[in-house]
């Protein structure tokens, strides 16, 4: 009875994988823990992928190390998550904010043909639903003692996510170019936007809803009306230090409609210090007696982020 039970026994041992019995040898083991204390995950997966290949019969077990690395990868990265968006909520109106600054000289066609000095600044705020952005941008020449150009625009823009994709927008803006034949020019819109591209090197959103405009000209007169805003904004990182974009605009309304784009391709010189060239078009259906329909200008800044 006993050679029976005793035979039984081996028997059932010898039914057993080896893989249940096998344990990861220490050199494999020791490359495994460098890896890990380095805390690069892809540096962890690539030995992983070699261990299982050069170490078959400890597969569960290696596979039982990567699943416990990427929990606590996940684990991290919620904590910095969370800590991060903490951050941002207890955050005073005045922080977290960031900015570029730009000067230049631009050549402008059309309604005047000459060169001047152009300078402007970008204030954008990301919390955690929320995006403020403002923007001012002037530019000015006087030749002879007599002003050739003289445009400035003053804009805020908020966005409030309602996904991660979907978010609703709120607008106003101030323009005045004389040479275009209006002395103010007032804009607000609200609506609807899709961010369509959202990736690490490419970017793009378009926008779409209902405005209202007054235009204060130079004879004196005003006029304001119901209008509708289309516009997209377009950010594409060609390689490590340059980057093409592309913002563009539309507003429809009865009398006459306004189209701008802007096209620019911006340049890292290091230091948070890039060079940027750009071609604005304006295209007005119906300007003022004596304007021209378009007028195009070429810029060429330096720009500081802050």
């Amino acid at each position: 009875m006993k050679r029976i039970l005793i035979a039984s026994f081996a028997g059932a041992i010898a039914l057993v994988p080896q893989s249940a019995q096998a344990e990861v040898p220490e050199a494999v083991r020791a490359m495994i823990d460098a890896a890990i204390a380095k805390g690069d995950a892809p540096t962890v997966r690539a030995v992983m992928d070699l261990a299982r290949q050069t170490n078959p019969v400890d597969t569960d077990e290696l596979n039982a190390i990567q699943a416990q690395f990427e929990a606590g990868e996940a684990a991290k990265a919620a904590q910095a998550e969370a800590a991060k968006e903490q951050e941002i909520r207890s955050a005073g109106l005045l922080d977290n904010w960031q900015g570029q600054g730009q000067l230049g000289a631009f050549r402008s066609t059309g309604n005047t043909s000459d060169t001047g000095v152009t300078a402007g600044v970008t204030l954008e705020r990301v919390g955690v639903d929320w995006r403020h952005k403002l923007t001012g941008l002037a530019d000015y020449q006087k030749s002879n003692g007599v002003t050739t150009r003289e445009q400035f625009l003053a804009a805020y823009e908020a966005n409030y996510d309602l996904s991660d994709r979907l978010y609703a927008y709120g607008l106003v803006q101030y323009e005045r170019d004389t040479f275009q034949g209006y002395t103010a020019r007032y804009s607000a819109s609200g609506g609807l936007g899709y961010r369509v591209i959202e990736q690490d090197n490419m970017q793009l959103s378009v926008k779409a809803g209902p405005a209202y405009r007054k235009t204060d000209f130079n004879n004196g007169t005003s006029d304001s009306s119901i209008a509708g805003l289309a516009a997209l904004d377009f950010d594409w990182q060609i390689a490590e230090n340059l980057k093409l974009t592309e913002d563009a605009s539309a507003f429809i309304q009865s009398g006459g409609n306004t189209y701008v784009s802007t096209t620019g391709l911006v340049a890292g010189l290091g230091s948070g210090l890039s060079a940027s060239i750009s071609y604005s078009v304006e295209h007005e259906t119906n300007p003022p007696i004596g304007a021209v329909k378009t007028d195009t200008l070429t810029r060429a800044t330096l720009i500081y982020d802050f």
